[in-house]
C-alpha cells in the first residue's frame, strides 16, 4: 500500500472565499456566524448562519455556464479549482483516466429544488424549467469537476448526511493507497440555506438562536453553514517526485454504523469509528495530539463525543486538544467533514490549533481540553478529525504531520 499525501487544498466558506482567507480566520478564532441575509428573516424563528459572504458567481462562470449551476456546484467548483492549482497538479490524457473525482453533499441542490417547487406549488406555475434536475442533482457537482478538468477516471458521489465528506475522503484515501488511481480530488460541498430546509431544521429544535457554542455550558445547539472544502490527494511518492509541497499525510480511515437511532448518537458507534481510524493508520494511542471534533454545539451530541473520546483514549484523553471548527465556521453538513479536514491539515502544517469560539464556561458532562476561544500554538504530530452523523453513519480521518 501506498502512502497517502495531501497536496492540494480549495474552500470557498463563511471563514473566507479562499484557504489563506479560510485559514487566517481560524488562526484568529474569527465567527462566521451572523445574521441571515439569504433568506426572508421575517419567516423564520432561527435568524442566524454561516453563509458564504461576497461569493459573486458571475466573477467565477459565464452565464451560459451559470445556469447549469447550483450553488453548491458553484462552491465545489471553485474550491476545486484551487485545489488543482495549489497541488500544481495538469491532466494528459493518461492522468486524467488515473485521477479520480469523489465529493460529498448532504442534501445536493437544494437551492434549485426550492426555487422550482415554489414555482409549482406556490406560484402555480406548471412549467418546471428543463435544467432543474440536472441542477438539482446531488452527483452534479462531481460530474462539473470532471469537465472542468477533463478527468476521465472513476467518479462519483457519496450521501451519508453530515459524514458525506468523510465518507468520499475516505472511498478516495482507499483508492489512492491501493494504487487504483494516482490521484484524486475529493472533499465536499453544501448550499443548505432555503426557506424550506430552515423550516424543517427549526421543527427539529436542534437549533441555536444565538450562536454555535460546542462542548460549553449552556450551549443551545448548532448553526447551519454551508460551502465547501476540496482536498487533493496522492501518493506520497508521486508527490515527492514532483516536488510540490505536502500539507499532511492522510494516513487512516475508520467508518461505522450505529444500527440504533435516526437522530439520537451512540457513544458505540463512534467509539468504533475512531478505535478502527487509528488502527487503519497503525498508530497508539500515545501519538494523537489533536482531535478535530464533530463538536455540533448540541447537548447530546457533545456529551456523547466527550464519552466516546474518553472511552478510547482512557487517561491520555486529558493530554489531547479537541476542538470544534464549527463553532466558526457553521455545521456545513455534507461538506463539514471537508470543512474540517482541511483545517486539520492546516493546522498540522502551521503547528497552531484553531479554537473552539464562544466558549463560555465548563460544562461538568463535556471536561475535555476544548482550546476555548483562542488558537493555540503547538508541535502536532497526528491529528483525528471525527464526523458522526444522523443515522448513525460515522466516518474517522487520521492526518499525519508531512516529513520537513
Amino acid at each position: 500500500m501506498q502512502r497517502v499525501a495531501v497536496t492540494g487544498l480549495g474552500c470557498v466558506s463563511a471563514l473566507g472565499l479562499n484557504v489563506p482567507d479560510f485559514w487566517r480566520s481560524l488562526a484568529a478564532g474569527v465567527c462566521g456566524i451572523r445574521p441571515l441575509t439569504l433568506l426572508p428573516r421575517e419567516k423564520l424563528t432561527i435568524h442566524i448562519g454561516a453563509e458564504v459572504a461576497g461569493f459573486d458567481p458571475g466573477s467565477h462562470f459565464e452565464p451560459k455556464r451559470l445556469a447549469m449551476l447550483d450553488r453548491f456546484s458553484q462552491f465545489a467548483l471553485v474550491a476545486a479549482r484551487e485545489a488543482v492549482a495549489d497541488a500544481g497538479l495538469e491532466f494528459s490524457r493518461e492522468a486524467a483516466g488515473r485521477t479520480a473525482v469523489i465529493l460529498g453533499t448532504g442534501v445536493g441542490g437544494k437551492t434549485t429544488d426550492d426555487e422550482a417547487f415554489w414555482k409549482l406549488y406556490g406560484e402555480a406555475n406548471p412549467r418546471v424549467h428543463p435544467t432543474v434536475i440536472p441542477r438539482l442533482m446531488a452527483s452534479s457537482a462531481t460530474s462539473h469537476v470532471t469537465m472542468e478538468f477533463g478527468i476521465t477516471g472513476p467518479a462519483f458521489t457519496v450521501t451519508s448526511a453530515c459524514s458525506s465528506a468523510s465518507h468520499a475522503i475516505g472511498q478516495a484515501f482507499s483508492m489512492v493507497r491501493h494504487g487504483l488511481v494516482d490521484a484524486a480530488i475529493t472533499g465536499g460541498s453544501e448550499a443548505c440555506f432555503t426557506l424550506g430546509t430552515m423550516k424543517a431544521w427549526e421543527s427539529m429544535r436542534v437549533m441555536a438562536p444565538d450562536t454555535c457554542r460546542p462542548f460549553s455550558r449552556g450551549r443551545k445547539g448548532m448553526v447551519l453553514g454551508e460551502g465547501s472544502a476540496v482536498l487533493v490527494l496522492e501518493s506520497f511518492e508521486r508527490a515527492q517526485a514532483r516536488g510540490t509541497r505536502i500539507y499532511a499525510e492522510l494516513a487512516g480511515a475508520g467508518m461505522s454504523a450505529d444500527a440504533d437511532h435516526l437522530i439520537q448518537p451512540n457513544q458505540e458507534g463512534a467509539v468504533r469509528a475512531i478505535e478502527a481510524a487509528i488502527a487503519d493508520a497503525g498508530l497508539s494511542l500515545e501519538q494523537i495530539d489533536y482531535i478535530n471534533a464533530h463538536g455540533t454545539g448540541t447537548q447530546t451530541n457533545d456529551v456523547t463525543e466527550t464519552g466516546a473520546i474518553r472511552r478510547v483514549f482512557g487517561t491520555l484523553a486529558e493530554k489531547v486538544a479537541v476542538s470544534s471548527t464549527k463553532s466558526m465556521h457553521g455545521h456545513a453538513l455534507g461538506a463539514s467533514g471537508a470543512l474540517e479536514l482541511a483545517a486539520t491539515a492546516l493546522a498540522l502544517h502551521h503547528g497552531i490549533v484553531p479554537p473552539t469560539v464562544n466558549y463560555t464556561e465548563a460544562d461538568p458532562d463535556c471536561d475535555l481540553d476544548y482550546v476555548p476561544n483562542a488558537a493555540r500554538s503547538r508541535p502536532l504530530g497526528v491529528a483525528l478529525c471525527n464526523s458522526f452523523a444522523f443515522g448513525g453513519l460515522n466516518a474517522v480521518l487520521v492526518l499525519r504531520r508531512a516529513p520537513a
